[in-house]
């Protein structure tokens, strides 16, 4: 098997949307990475069952949204039953062994970091991409995560050596930054449907 740096980015997609592709394509570029795979999850923990659209619809606008030869839409979690990022990570790890790894995450994640399971471990295991995101980004840098490991961030000149470098180590991308979130698109089509209906 061909040794690859795969960028992770992991999430609901409840939708999927621009604001996905944007930083994908962004991680592909600063990070040299070969390919980014999209890890749609059957159900996040942190998330309320509630206003969560289907599995199979979701996964379908994941698809829908990509549309790049190098951006992989993925159902692993699903297959090998995982509801935990370090789960997911270890199984990863084990059938890719050749493969260098780098998880994505916004800085709204960054902050939350500390209340996923095995959080700590999962820092330890790969290297991590933060990418800005709007009313974030300053918070997240004085947030728990970003304290206990400030000594393993690397500069920003490092982003292309990421893949390679030993967990834990992490960078700061200060990306152009994208408005679209999952949210704010649930909320328009929440008024397109009050409308429509009345």
């Amino acid at each position: 098997m061909t040794s690859l740096r795969i960028g992770l980015l992991g999430g609901s997609f409840n939708p999927a949307h621009e604001g996905h592709r944007h930083i994908s394509l962004f991680a592909l570029q600063r990070l040299r990475l070969d390919a980014v795979w999209w890890l749609v999850s059957p159900q996040n923990p942190l998330k309320a069952v509630e206003g969560m659209a289907s599995f199979d619809k979701r996964f379908a606008s994941a698809e829908g949204v990509a549309l790049h030869p190098r951006i992989e839409v993925s159902d692993i979690e699903a297959r090998i039953g995982t509801r935990f990022t370090a789960d997911t990570l270890r199984v990863l790890r084990q059938r890719y062994a050749k493969h260098r790894f780098v998880w994505i995450m916004g800085a709204d994640n960054l902050i939350q970091l500390p209340r996923w399971c095995d959080w700590t471990k999962i820092v330890e295991m790969v290297p991590i991409a933060v990418f800005a995101r709007p009313g974030y980004s300053q918070r997240s840098l004085f947030g728990i995560a970003a304290h206990r490991y400030r000594r393993n961030r690397l500069p920003d000149r490092a982003a292309a050596d990421l893949a390679s470098r030993k967990a834990p180590a992490w960078v700061f991308l200060h990306t152009p930054l994208h408005s679209a979130s999952a949210t704010e698109i649930r909320a328009n089509w929440s008024s397109v449907a009050e409308h429509t209906s009345l």
